[in-house]
């Protein structure tokens, strides 16, 4: 249970200090008085106080000097001022000293009890917002930069975690959406319990249904006893559902029943149990465009898409390169034991230069790659990719697909062939990265692998793409 606020009444008049605190005890607040400054600096060294109501004029030091003093020693403390001698100048005086109001007796009870009520909502705010921004600052250490698309972004995230609506973060592969999601959860009343990741792309359609709600003993071959699904165990903690474009229609309904019902089951079982999660999915489709055209149910879209956070891909801010570049110095400095501090300004102009398709991931293990590499304790050009030396990294246009080959066997090796080739091209235009790949031919990474085995060519290439 959250303990009540707590008040410090300081007045000479004995009659007001006892009124004030059996009325403000029964508003349900914990109350202290003071007959003078110095009883009130000594409550206020022994506790911590909401708020303070004193009179200006007190016997000894005024009210005005225990005001100056609150605030230069808890700023976020609130102070109302009461005096029977009310004057413009002691008014303004009180008011630039930090004081949030100023009553004059005699006063409406209820008068001051409003007072007092707004002051706490202000309080409150000012402390939730206060806590918000510093959980944010150390808890999502890698959303690193202070360019104003990024300010933006963390803003919606201390907007939308205090609240249990569901999230969906957009953005290209590597702009940081789990790090959003996590952050989400970091600073939500969820905190203290799971956060569980699933990608919906990188396991088999017919496994994943079991790794989200669970199977009973028994209901296919191999379930040789209960098992609980990643929903259970996000229970009452957050669900984040990377790359949810990939969902199959089939769990598409389950999920949405989740949503709607609140309630899972699993497979081969025979009823029903509640589940409590908080929902943030993220996606680098345009899956709005998804549902529109058929690919993805509207109804789920529009569930998951209570409040949506928008991650700009990092040429888009790219004056947050050189903050990042220092982050993740820090980072491999420690992990692989070397000792490099900077970049040399000709390194740096051709990061710079760099457009990063694969946005701050490619940029961490663009400096990952150079500190392993490095001989000093200043990177320099040397130890930078060629796609950055060169400009090669510049994204362009894909290339019109060379004409099929002249026929000189039967149709399907003719087929083969040309599909074998233009796999081939777009593995290399995406650098080896599967997903980014099959992007870019426009089919699903599904296709695209299974394409892939089916030609032979999977084994040449790089594991399936890490995790967005």
């Amino acid at each position: 249970m959250k303990s009540p606020a707590r008040i410090l009444v300081v007045d000479d008049e004995r009659s007001l200090r006892e009124f004030l605190e059996i009325f403000f005890r029964r508003e349900g607040y914990a109350v202290v008085t003071a007959a003078s400054v110095d009883e009130a600096l000594v409550a206020l060294g022994a506790d911590d106080f909401d708020v303070v109501i004193s009179d200006v004029q007190l016997t000894g030091a005024s009210g005005l000097e225990l005001l100056r003093t609150v605030k230069e020693s808890a700023p976020d403390c609130v102070v109302i001022m009461i005096t029977a001698f009310a004057t413009t100048e002691t008014a303004i005086e009180a008011m630039k000293q930090g004081a949030y109001d100023y009553i004059t007796k005699p006063f409406k009870v209820d008068e001051l009890r409003l007072v007092v009520e707004k002051a706490l909502e202000k309080k409150l705010l000012a402390d939730e917002n206060q806590r918000l921004r510093t959980a944010l600052r150390s808890r999502s250490k890698t959303l690193v930069g202070s360019s104003t698309a990024l300010a933006r972004v963390h803003d919606l995230i201390a907007q939308v975690a205090t609240t249990r609506t569901n999230v969906l973060v957009s953005g290209e592969s590597g702009t940081g959406k789990e790090l959003v999601a996590r952050a989400i959860h970091d600073l939500s009343e969820r905190r203290d319990k799971a956060f569980i990741a699933v990608n919906c792309g990188a396991i088999p359609e017919n496994l994943l249904e079991s790794e989200l709600f669970g199977h009973v003993r028994g209901a296919f071959t191999g379930a040789v006893s209960h098992k609980p699904g990643l929903v259970e165990t996000a229970d009452g903690g957050t669900l984040f559902l990377d790359e949810i474009g990939e969902l199959p229609p089939s769990l598409q309904v389950k999920l949405l029943r989740l949503i709607q019902e609140k309630t899972i089951r699993r497979v081969g079982g025979n009823h029903d149990q509640r589940a409590d999660v908080r929902i943030v999915a993220a996606t680098n489709r345009d899956l709005q465009a998804e549902a529109q055209a058929g690919r993805f149910r509207e109804d789920l879209y529009y569930r998951l898409n209570v409040i949506q956070i928008a991650l700009p891909p990092l040429r888009e801010r790219m004056e947050d390169v050189p903050l990042l570049v220092q982050h993740f110095l820090a980072k491999y400095r420690q992990e692989l034991g070397k000792e490099v501090r900077d970049l040399t300004p000709a390194a740096m102009e051709k990061i710079l230069a760099h457009p990063f398709p694969g946005n701050v991931r490619e940029l961490e293990n663009l400096i990952e790659r150079a500190v392993a590499l490095s001989r000093g304790p200043t990177l320099d050009r040397d130890v930078l990719p060629a796609s950055v030396l060169d400009g090669s990294g510049v994204r362009r246009a894909a290339p019109v697909a060379a004409a099929p080959p002249a026929p000189s066997g039967n149709l399907d090796e003719i087929l083969a062939s040309y599909e074998r080739g233009l796999l081939a091209d777009a593995l290399q235009r995406a650098g080896g990265v599967k997903k980014r790949a099959a992007r870019l031919l426009g089919i699903s990474f599904r296709s695209f692998r299974y394409r892939l085995e089916k030609l032979g060519l999977d084994d040449a290439r790089s594991d399936d793409d890490p995790d967005d």
